[in-house]
């Protein structure tokens, strides 16, 4: 039986892992922060509509510019954007990916701040390009001293940084942005994939783009949208970069399916996006009552919250998991993860999660003691 150490891989793959998350079916899932809110019925019967369309004319390539797209999102964004500083993938992950394929490769270096969005990495080897990265602030917080000294320590080729940050949900604050950007020489990219979940009046790393042709924001449908099964990432840029991206995609990368369904999407933003503001509250709930249970809860501005205060993360998400609710060990000691999701899915968890809590380990050590 040939083996994957058999084959003639690149000598800088051998031994890695690829990323994968658990994929268990279970009454609630809240380990890959997708929005566990359905698409309304009204909008799904509108993007039906719009995909049979495009069905029809599935003999012809799809529009490999995706120009009606680039519209729509540029819309979306404002800031006065135009289809002209929009580039689309697969997924945001395909969008750094292009990214990584025009600016990174042999030879060249990303920076990242860990613990951060293990894709990036993975991303980077895939490509040829070194990974390094700097530890955060306390707190998992990245300020503009920690963060501008790993760059010019560093001096990468490209910086990818995460806002608000996965797996620790901590946003990140313009400044920080800001000072990067006009520090390091290469690419800097803005992950903004959770950023519809900030606070509202929280300032997007859009509105530093111009006059740094140099900095990128990426974002995705996966989760605010509710979009995550169909693959729509997206970036806006300086259009001189968006020309780069079109050196390393595939031809007609975006499928006439895609396309279509994600105009239909974005043709109801406002339906949408209602959810946000309901996934936000069970958010600030679950950071609440995680700290009133002893735990402690990390800073939030996505649709997770990560907690510290576990004294066995594994054998907590197995408990859990027994109970049919999944959420994320992450590797980081004494801490989990768990996506913020409907009030039902939110009290399962919290019934489940208080059965660990250190006040109860606490009293009972002490009745222990008592007896």
């Amino acid at each position: 039986m040939t083996s994957l150490e058999d084959l003639p891989i690149r000598d800088d793959l051998r031994g890695r892992s690829p990323y994968g998350a658990p994929q268990k079916s279970v009454p609630v899932a809240l380990n890959v922060n997708e929005n566990t809110h359905p698409i309304p019925e009204d909008v799904a019967h509108d993007i039906v509509a719009r995909v049979a369309a495009a069905i029809l004319r599935l003999n012809r390539y799809p529009d490999r510019e995706f120009t009606e797209l680039r519209e729509a999102l540029a819309g979306y964004l404002g800031h006065g954007l135009t289809p002209e500083h929009i580039w689309a993938a697969n997924g945001s992950n395909e969008v750094l990916q292009h990214l990584l394929q025009a600016f990174g490769g042999p030879g060249r270096s990303a920076l990242g701040f860990e613990p951060t969005y293990s894709m990036y990495g993975l991303l980077a080897s895939g490509t040829g390009t070194r990974w390094v990265t700097a530890p955060r602030d306390d707190d998992f917080e990245l300020g503009p001293e920690a963060a501008v000294a790993a760059v010019l320590e560093h001096d990468p080729d490209l910086v990818l940084m995460c806002a608000p940050n996965n797996p620790t949900g901590t946003p990140l604050d313009l400044d920080t942005i800001r000072a990067v950007a006009d520090v390091a020489r290469g690419i800097v990219i803005v992950d903004e994939a959770y950023f519809e979940f900030a606070e509202p009046g929280t300032p997007s790393a859009l509105t530093l783009l111009e006059g740094r042709p140099r900095l990128v924001v990426s974002r995705t449908m996966s989760k605010a949208f509710a979009f995550a099964g169909a693959r729509v990432g997206y970036l806006a840029g300086d259009p001189a970069t968006i020309d780069a991206l079109r050196l390393v995609r595939l031809p007609y990368h975006l499928s006439a399916l895609t396309q279509a369904a994600a105009l239909g999407a974005l043709a109801h933003a406002d339906e949408m996006l209602a959810m946000v503001d309901e996934i936000r509250g069970q958010r600030v709930r679950l950071s609440a009552e995680l700290a009133r249970l002893g735990f402690a809860p990390y800073r939030s501005g996505s649709n997770f919250v990560l907690f510290g205060g576990v004294d066995d993360p594994h054998a907590v998400f197995e408990a859990l998991l027994a109970r049919g609710i999944l959420i994320r060990d992450l590797g980081i000691r004494g801490h989990l993860r768990v996506t913020a999701g409907t009030e039902a899915e939110t009290t399962a968890f919290l019934e489940a999660i208080a059965v660990f809590a250190p006040e109860r380990a606490a009293g009972a050590a002490e009745n222990r003691i008592d007896a």
